[in-house]
């Protein structure tokens, strides 16, 4: 069975939250990635305490109607923290993105210290080499019951 370490970058570009909206955007911009894993501790751990995407970005600064460099990452991120592990199955990965509807996920280790990060990217492209291969850990249908999950539109209450 396929798992999350099989897949996932190792390489991830992190940002804290301390850091202003124009730094993260620019890190994104120079490493050509849409979302951060926020990371916090002096102790080199790297614990990841959340993820901050150029969506969250955009949105934060034209609510506020300030300059990116007048924001906190820390007031736009997602705290409510989705992860895995790098010993979890692909599938468990994948409903953590259906549920979530999100569409990366940091790795952590025992520690909570950030291992990598794995995306819905990573998985469509192991469906499409696994598709010639006879015994099959990802397919294609997986993938996009999973990217049709994560694109849902919440339920809207009905008008009174």
């Amino acid at each position: 069975m396929m798992r999350v370490d099989d897949l996932m970058s190792r390489q991830v570009k992190t940002c804290v939250a301390e850091a202003t909206l124009d730094k993260a955007a620019q890190l994104m911009w120079s490493n050509d990635c849409g979302a951060l894993p926020v990371c916090a501790g002096a102790d080199g751990a790297m614990r990841v305490v959340g993820m901050i995407t150029d969506r969250d970005i955009c949105m934060h600064a034209l609510f506020q109607r300030k300059p990116l460099s007048d924001l906190q990452v820390a007031d736009a991120m997602a705290k409510k923290l989705l992860s895995c592990r790098p010993g979890d199955p692909i599938d468990h990965a994948e409903e953590l993105m259906r549920s979530g509807q999100v569409r990366r996920l940091p790795v952590i280790d025992e520690q909570g210290a950030l291992a990598g990060l794995i995306t819905l990217g990573d998985i469509a492209r192991e469906a499409a080499r696994e598709r010639a291969r006879p015994s099959k850990d990802v397919t294609a249908t997986e993938v996009g019951d999973t990217l049709a999950a994560i694109c849902a539109s919440p339920p809207r209450p009905l008008a009174a």
